[in-house]
């Protein structure tokens, strides 16, 4: 019968392996440690360490998934409900979002333009599709309305 994996590297040495490929929030690095076998006490001392030399910092993983999710097209609420999925706390979320001073409206404008190819609805049923998509994609109604108006300041 076989018995669990035991981990080849310290946990230590797994939690900075890991970390030099990309940033990592705590809470994923936990998850992916607590996967690969290591118990939570030595864990949490990884952790510990890993945050000690700076290796390990919640503020930059924010920034860093907010920068990817605008550079995808995704609005603040997306943005937000997936750092939230990821334990990442509201005043690091609003503090890395303050920080990247992103234009909600354009950006919404900007997806709604990529997508549809600058195409109004021509029915009700096709607006609802374009206000599911961009809802879909955090954008908030305001932003949505905004993106989908008629208006073209280009």
């Amino acid at each position: 019968m076989l018995s669990p994996k035991t981990p080849s590297l310290s946990v230590k040495e797994a939690a900075i392996q890991l970390l030099s490929r990309r940033d990592h929030g705590v809470f994923e690095l936990k998850q992916k440690l607590a996967l690969k076998g290591y118990e939570a006490p030595e864990i949490d001392v990884a952790i510990q360490l890993c945050s000690e030399y700076g290796y390990l910092d919640d503020l930059r993983f924010a920034r860093s998934q907010v920068r990817q999710h605008i550079y995808k097209g995704h609005g603040d609420r997306r943005i937000r409900q997936e750092l939230n999925l990821k334990r990442v706390s509201e005043a690091t979320i609003e503090q890395a979002l303050q920080e990247e001073q992103t234009d909600w409206f354009e950006l919404a404008k900007e997806t709604a333009w990529k997508k549809f190819k600058g195409q109004k609805a021509i029915d009700a049923k096709g607006y609802a599709k374009q206000v599911r998509f961009l809802q879909y994609r955090g954008f908030s109604f305001d932003q949505i309305q905004y993106a989908l108006s008629d208006d073209d300041a280009e």
